[in-house]
């Protein structure tokens, strides 16, 4: 059974665990090194501080993956415009939780200050998270070349955007 629910700090280690994943075997994140438990609380307590949406999945009992919205850039021009973070555990790709975050934080998203929701997408050869976006109607807004490195490798990012309506 799967259930979306907004974070608690006893899912951190979880989440953690998922991105260092990511981090360290992948190239759909630029981090080089996993952010510690104690900074995960910190952004943790930032977004909600912000009063931004942090959800996980949680299969039978296990966070399977998160969800997040955080402020574009930090400047306060940017402040009506939200970038989207999702992440599932390896072993739960493919199982529609990426579709099941995504939906349920742009829900949220509607509630918050956000006019517009941006997603920043490493393209290295997989496509997941392009469809994921392209699903609930995001646009491919731009490409920027080469702008991030890692295990070797040049990788653009692709630009995705959302209006809310």
């Amino acid at each position: 059974m799967t259930t979306i629910r907004p974070l608690a700090d006893p899912d951190l280690p979880a989440v953690a665990t998922i991105y260092a994943h990511y981090v360290t075997d992948s190239l759909a994140t630029f981090d080089l090194t996993p952010p510690s438990l104690d900074e995960w609380r910190a952004k943790a307590a930032g977004l909600a501080a912000a009063g931004m949406p942090f959800l996980v999945a949680e299969v039978d009992g296990q966070v399977a993956g998160y969800a997040y919205l955080a402020q574009y850039r930090p400047k306060p021009g940017y402040r009506h415009t939200a970038e989207d973070t999702v992440y599932i555990a390896p072993g739960h790709t493919g199982q529609g939780l990426g579709r099941s975050l995504l939906g349920a934080l742009l829900d949220l998203a509607r509630a918050t200050h956000a006019r517009r929701v941006v997603a920043v997408i490493a393209d290295y050869g997989e496509p997941a998270s392009a469809r994921l976006h392209e699903a609930f109607g995001f646009e491919e807004a731009g490409r920027l070349k080469g702008v991030g490195f890692k295990h070797g490798r040049w990788i653009d990012t692709v630009l995705f955007q959302l209006h809310l309506g």
